[in-house]
């Protein structure tokens, strides 16, 4: 179930950063009078924000992916802690998506689409990392936190003692 909505969100991420770097680059440039963009106060730190939150978001995708991949315990705790990180920073762009919309003003269809996408993105995204973290909870949802069998017996393989050799040194 995790997988359809890490995709999903890995291709809102990537539109959101396509968007919100076009129109970051309108802004640098002092073309907030373009008809597709428009835009106030609270713009410039959205626009920053939504970056940021689209980079994390993927580069927590493709540690969701990998986890999704092979299943264990210490992929797990990557793709859980990238992807809340990506989920705090989502939404701080959330907020000041609904303070953009507050202050009001004219804003393009590019802002809007960026403002739009980050305001699903906070909600997807916060059922993602609950998804995640589901084997936090029981390990029947996929690995968890609180496997006894973590770091023991790695590989298969089992210690075994050579013929005639009867202690053990430490150094």
């Amino acid at each position: 179930m995790a997988a359809p909505l890490l995709f999903l969100n890995l291709v809102m991420h990537a539109i959101t950063l396509g968007f919100a770097s076009w129109c970051l680059n309108r802004y640098i440039n002092g073309q907030t009078h373009h008809p597709s963009f428009g835009g106030n106060g609270a713009t410039e730190f959205f626009l920053e924000f939504a970056i940021l939150a689209s980079v994390l978001g993927i580069v927590s995708k493709f540690a969701g992916g990998n986890h999704l991949r092979v299943w264990r315990n210490d992929s797990l705790a990557a793709a859980g802690s990238s992807a809340l990180i990506a989920w705090a920073v989502t939404a701080l762009a959330f907020g000041l998506a609904c303070k953009e919309i507050n202050v009001g003003g004219h804003r393009g269809w590019r802002l809007r689409t960026v403002e739009a996408f980050i305001i699903i993105l906070a909600f997807t995204e916060l059922i993602y990392v609950m998804l995640v973290h589901a084997g936090l909870y029981n390990s029947r949802y996929g690995p968890g936190y609180r496997d006894s069998d973590y770091g023991v017996g790695v590989g298969g393989h089992h210690h075994v003692e050579e013929p005639g050799f009867k202690g053990t040194a430490r150094v």
